[in-house]
């Protein structure tokens, strides 16, 4: 039976080309004409800082690959309190619930920085997933490794010091979003030590304090005005996040 050809959107933005997908994961299998056509599916948006991409618990139309900026996900609690639940760098797919078995998003999605986003309509997953393996792989790597991290954040809250926690969480965020500046690994991108605090499971005044101190001891250059995070001694940050674990 022929599979009748998919409807491609109107409002495709020419000026993309496939190169930019190409050195992606989802796409490293696929020769330049399929990602041209995957790409003529797609619409190019540019999300400002701080603009919602979609919501917890509405349906989810669409998917969406970061070509460029970050995005942070957040859950809200049954008691109304926000929750950071991870950064989303370039080159990544999210939002496909459709992998998920959902029919709505499971958090809401915000540009931490100036986003440069693709989407797709959600009805596409499934033939994208199921005609190009190496798409499908990389949504599977992607899951996996966002559902270890919010594994080892669990088990980090049961196990460890609230200093070590601190202390791996930003260094999860030099690794994903890092940026080398003179004065050390940029996170490149605005965080609150209020996000620092949701993501470790600890108070602000503990955040502010430990990031304080540190940035007396020159581990850290936080900039308030800008919310800006500079790591200036990586070896210490990690020592720090280790500390104990030997004995």
């Amino acid at each position: 039976m022929t599979r009748a050809p998919l409807t491609k959107p109107a409002r495709v933005d020419s000026r993309l080309n496939e190169s930019l997908l190409a050195p992606l994961s989802a796409f490293a299998q696929m020769d330049r004409a399929t990602i041209r056509d995957i790409l003529d599916f797609a619409t190019s948006s540019r999300i400002e800082e701080g603009r919602t991409v979609f919501e917890e618990a509405t349906p989810a139309t669409h998917f969406y690959l970061l070509l460029d900026g970050t995005v942070r996900v957040i859950h809200l609690t049954p008691e109304g309190e926000q929750v950071t639940m991870l950064h989303i760098p370039p080159g990544e797919l999210f939002g496909f619930a459709a992998a998920l078995g959902r029919d709505t998003y499971p958090g809401t999605a915000i540009a931490a920085t100036e986003s440069i986003i693709l989407s797709w309509p959600m009805h596409l997953w499934k033939d994208f997933a199921n005609n190009h393996p190496g798409f499908s792989a990389a949504a599977t790597r992607t899951l996996g490794h966002r559902l270890s991290e919010i594994n080892n954040r669990v088990i980090e809250m049961a196990t460890l010091h609230v200093e070590q926690r601190v202390a791996r969480a930003l260094l999860r965020l030099i690794e994903q979003t890092g940026r080398r500046t003179d004065a050390g690994i940029e996170i490149d991108f605005p965080i609150t030590r209020q996000d620092i605090s949701d993501m470790t499971g600890t108070t602000l005044h503990t955040v502010s304090r430990l990031l304080s101190r540190w940035a007396r001891d020159g581990v850290v250059d936080g900039e308030r005005k800008h919310k800006r995070i500079t790591v200036t001694d990586p070896h210490r940050l990690i020592e720090l996040g280790e500390a104990g674990l030997s004995g």
